[in-house]
Order: structure tokens, then sequence, then C-alpha cells
């Protein structure tokens, strides 16, 4: 009797012990487990590939001076760029010191001396371009943003120079440990012999012949609006549908919406309730931009990060998406019909995404329609320029139409004006 009481108490301890452990462990105030949850999101499967930052940065083209006013211009995936620009991220750059950029005449040097410059467009903050370059820690130089890389050998000068080029305009960084010898330079310099030449004019080149580029016709399919609903919602079961007089219809969870626009070939997405990540500084905006689009969609070609802007409450970051054909490079798609193709945008606040749009459109595998067609070059070119004001850049991109027979990628010169404003130039 005695020892079946012992063993029904000291059941009972066994028991009550690990009813207090569950509530010391999962109810005393403040004790709730750490559950990660990924902002009860999905990751979405078989849409588009995970890219890496380092895949997503690159110069919108390659500029070589080869001095007596001579250069020639290359443009991403075309053999020479990749060329130079594997060889320069190959290569070390520290001492950094700062410069006024008025100190030097840089059309000058261009003009002048033999070397390559990297464009990247609005400007590249230095810890993400530390992802490809090997740029030495710098207190002076890591805050900075950085839009274009100019190296040139000057006469009689023993080293290579390297100058960063700030996107705020005011300031230049040089590199006075640049792992580069002026036969490096040289070396590079000679890739531009023998290939069209471009003229400086007012801080942009343009072709003394016309160029050649692949007008396509792409064979597309479209993800489903359920695809897309799974990733961002976690239990689309409980959404809501809402269909508006224009046709577009808006899935909702009462805090996340997913409007589905232009026949369900467009997303807009915004979560204003997401809760703040904390961080926020451009290269961690854009971290957080890649990483959403790896779970939420993948990356459905090759982009490029091209804008990173925003105010005291609120940032935007946006990828431009290439497409190449042949030998002659890859080159930005440009929507300016409201078509919606070619961009992935993405909205901050303090860090945490809050808005995502991007086109449901992909591109199938298989053999495509092509042809080679020109853009006109030399004094054609210059009258059509000529017809605009403030002209600050100009390079080649495709206008993508839609029909029944598929996506048709049109070759076209690209204007950027000092308002900011773009333009198709006719």
């Amino acid at each position: 009797m005695k020892e079946t009481v012992k063993s029904f108490l000291l059941t009972l301890l066994v028991v009550c012990s690990l009813v207090q452990s569950y509530f010391l462990i999962y109810r005393l105030p403040g004790s709730d487990p750490v559950v990660k949850t990924e902002n009860d999101y999905i990751k979405t499967e078989n849409m588009g590939a995970e890219m890496r930052a380092e895949e997503l940065i690159f110069p919108a083209q390659i500029s070589v001076h080869m001095g007596e006013n001579q250069h020639t211009v290359f443009y991403p995936d075309s053999m020479f760029y990749d060329l130079i620009y594997s060889r320069l991220k190959g290569r070390m750059f520290e001492g950094f010191q700062r410069n006024a950029v008025d100190n030097m005449n840089w059309t000058e040097i261009r003009s002048k001396y033999p070397g390559v410059e990297l464009q990247f467009g609005s400007g590249v903050p230095v810890s993400l371009l530390q992802k490809v370059m090997q740029i030495s820690a710098d207190p002076l130089f890591e805050e900075e943003s950085i839009h274009r890389i100019l190296i040139y050998t000057g006469e009689n000068e023993e080293r290579a120079r390297v100058f960063f080029f700030s996107s705020h305009g005011d300031v230049v960084y040089e590199a006075t440990k640049a792992d580069l010898t002026v036969q490096d330079v040289r070396q590079q310099v000679d890739f531009g012999k023998d290939w069209i030449p471009y003229t400086l004019k007012d801080g942009y080149y343009i072709p003394e012949k016309p160029i050649d580029m692949v007008e396509t016709l792409l064979k597309v399919g479209v993800f489903s609006t359920e695809q897309i609903q799974g990733s961002l919602f976690f239990d689309p079961s409980i959404t809501r549908i809402i269909r508006e007089k224009d046709g577009s219809e808006i899935y909702t969870d009462s805090k996340r919406s997913l409007q589905v626009r232009q026949d369900g070939n467009w997303i807009n997405y915004t979560d204003p309730a997401a809760p703040s990540a904390g961080e926020n500084s451009p290269a961690s905006n854009a971290l957080s931009s890649i990483d959403f689009v790896n779970q939420h969609g993948g990356w459905n070609g090759s982009y490029r990060l091209e804008q990173m802007d925003g105010s005291d409450e609120m940032d935007g970051v946006v990828f431009r998406q290439y497409f190449g054909n042949g030998q002659f490079g890859a080159f930005p798609i440009m929507d300016f019909r409201s078509f919606r193709f070619g961009t992935i945008s993405l909205d901050l606040r303090q860090g945490t995404i809050t808005g995502y749009e991007r086109s449901l459109l992909y591109v199938k595998a298989g053999d495509w329609d092509k042809q080679v067609v020109q853009l006109s070059g030399g004094q054609e070119l210059r009258d059509k320029i000529e017809k605009l004001s403030n002209v600050i850049n100009l390079y080649p991109a495709y206008l993508p139409s839609l029909s029944q027979e598929g996506l048709l990628l049109k070759p076209t010169w690209i204007v950027e004006l000092s308002s900011g404003a773009v333009h198709e130039l006719n």
C-alpha cells in the first residue's frame, strides 16, 4: 500500500513540475517564445530566380577615352565591357582623399588623356559598391554614394589616377593607393580601338556612326494571381476580392492589399501596417528590397539597381530590367506608355517594405523572332538632339509593346534632361 501511495505522489510531482515549467516558459509576462515568421510571408515557388546584390550592381555603360578627343562606349554584356569590368573588380582601391569637384577640368581630362570611365547612373552607396569592387574601409568615404568612376593616366605620371564622383555632385574622392599601373590602363584603353567612335558633348557621348541593336519579338507568359497572392498573404484563403469599375481587382486580408491591373499583367501591393525594421539607409533599403523580391516573386530576367530616393518618411528603390541578344550587349527596357513592364519598384518606411510593384509577365524559353536594326548616329542624331534643351545623357534602350503575337522590344535612343525627365528620342 505504501509503495502504491509513493508511486502516485511521485507521478503527481512530476506532472506538477511539467505544468509549472510550461507556465514559466510560455505564460509569464515577457517570456513569450520568439518565433520567426518572416513577417507572415511564405516564399513563392516557381516564379523567378533569386539574385544576390552583386548581380544587380553594375555600370550602365563603360566609356573608353583614347586621347585626342577620341572615345567609344561599351554596354553591359558586351565582350569588352565584361573584360574591363572583371579586371577592375579584382583591383584594390584605398587611401581616399576628398576634393571639390570643381578643382579640375574633367572634360579636358577625358578628352586629352587615355582612360576608362564607369557610369552608375543615379549612384550606388559605397557600402554596396564594396560588394563588387575591392574598396578599402574608409570612414570619410563609406557614407557616400558614387555615380561615376574615372581612371586615367596623365602625361609623365608613373601611376594611374582613380577618382570616385559623389552623386551629390560637389565632391570627388581620389584613391591615392590603387592597384593599377599605367600599363594596366593602357591595355584596357586598347580595347576601344577600331570600335564605333563617340564624341563627348556636354558630359554625354554621341556615336559618329549608326549603332546596331536587335529588335526582338518575345513569347511571354503571365504569372497567375494565385502565385503572387500566395507569397504576399499568410493565408490566401481568408482574403476577399473587391472588383473595381476599371476592371482591376483588389485582394485584401484587412491589413494588406494586392491590386491586379492591366488584365492581370501588373500588380501593386501595399502593406501600410508593416512593423518598422528600425534600420534606414540607402544601402540597407536596397538590400532589404533585394531580399523581399527574392522571397516574393524572384527576378524574371536581368536587372540593375537603378534608383534610390526618399524623404523624411518614405524611401523608394527601383530595379530596371535589361535585355541582351547577341554581341551588341544588353540594354534597359524603358516604358513610357503606362505598360508597366521593365521595372520592379519598392517603397519603404524606416527600412520596412510597404509597397511593391511589378509586372506579372515573363519571357518564355524558345526561339524568338529577331532582326538587326540600326539606331541613327552622327549628324542625323545631333539634329534630333538639338531640338531639345538641357540634355545631360543619351543612351540606347528598348521600348516594350504587347500584342497577341508577343512582347516586342523595339530599339530607340533615350535622352535624359537636367530636370530629371526621360524621353524617347523620336
